[in-house]
């Protein structure tokens, strides 16, 4: 852990903000904000808005707790207003961030570091609405937002291609689909004393794991660990390492999985690394902490040691 020389008092919590994904952010802020006080932090909520700069002048934290989700917050921009004010700040930096926002960006980067992932292309939006882009079944999905917002399944007997909302951007990402149960590792840290990949949890659903199926109560039910070959739990927790630190990650990182059992070993692909994971009452991330003897409130205290600048 890099961290910081001293142990801070003062912690914001950056919180809110404009994206699509404010109101899960609003959730995660004010969980990690009442387990930091558990653990003795003086924490101030300070929901992001454009007068950031102005509220952090005036606050001065020792750490900003990062518990921003989506645009804005979590592609780079607010960590580079962090790093120009030299607030030490959770999670991962300028650089990071961008890239794992960035769908198609961060394939390129697992595909350079060896790492199995879906086809995929960025197509504009009212092509995609007018034609097939690729053969069906595949994922239609906003190329720089998170929390499954704006994603449609087009399956194999779908009579034409998706009716789009007029929310999605100018260009999306369309992907093939990848079948089979959805995985996932949360890593922490990358240091030789750091935790590292924490363990895999199998995450069931009746249909589709969207919005609501990650954030509403009884949406998904999670098998932790995952009930899966040790070969695939390996790969996964190797994979999951691989992933945050070819994007330069810090702190904390989710990486999602999709396996075909049928298919073995070839059957697992990356979706996608979250350099922001959800810290709700049902997120992911804190449930894998939990089963591996790290209580809530002990993970936002990790965060907040392991907060730096130049990130």
């Amino acid at each position: 852990m890099a961290g910081l020389s001293s142990l801070p008092s003062r912690v914001v919590v950056l919180m809110g903000g404009p994206s699509a994904e404010r109101e899960v952010s609003l959730s995660t802020g004010r969980e990690c904000a009442e387990a930091l006080r558990g653990e003795g932090f003086d924490v101030i909520e300070v929901d992001a808005a454009s007068d950031l700069y102005a509220r952090l002048s005036d606050i001065q934290p020792d750490v900003v707790f990062n518990a921003l989700h989506g645009r804005w917050g979590e592609d780079g921009c607010v960590q580079g207003i962090l790093e120009w004010m030299r607030l030490p700040y959770t999670h991962s930096g300028v650089l990071a961030s961008a890239l794992a926002m960035d769908k198609a960006r961060s394939k390129d980067v697992f595909r350079r570091a060896g790492l199995p992932v879906v086809e995929s292309v960025l197509a504009p939006r009212d092509r995609v609405r007018a034609e097939h882009v690729m053969q069906p079944p595949y994922v239609v999905k906003p190329n720089n937002e998170g929390s499954s917002v704006g994603v449609y399944l087009v399956n194999e007997a779908a009579n034409g291609p998706p009716k789009l909302s007029d929310d999605m951007p100018d260009e999306v990402m369309v992907e093939t689909y990848a079948p089979g149960r959805e995985l996932t590792t949360t890593v922490l840290g990358d240091g030789p004393d750091d935790p590292g990949a924490l363990t895999v949890t199998d995450i069931l659903t009746d249909g589709w794991y969207d919005y609501d199926a990650k954030y509403k109560p009884g949406g998904s039910r999670h098998v932790v660990p995952a009930d899966v070959p040790q070969d695939i739990f390996d790969a996964c927790m190797d994979m999951a390492m691989r992933a945050h630190t070819a994007l330069g990650c810090k702190g904390v990182s989710r990486t999602d999985f999709r396996w075909d059992e049928g298919r073995g070993m070839d059957g697992l692909v990356i979706l996608e690394t979250n350099t922001q994971p959800g810290m709700t009452p049902t997120s992911l991330t804190p449930e894998q902490a939990e089963a591996t003897g790290m209580p809530f409130g002990k993970l936002c205290r990790w965060l907040v040691e392991d907060a730096s600048c130049d990130r």
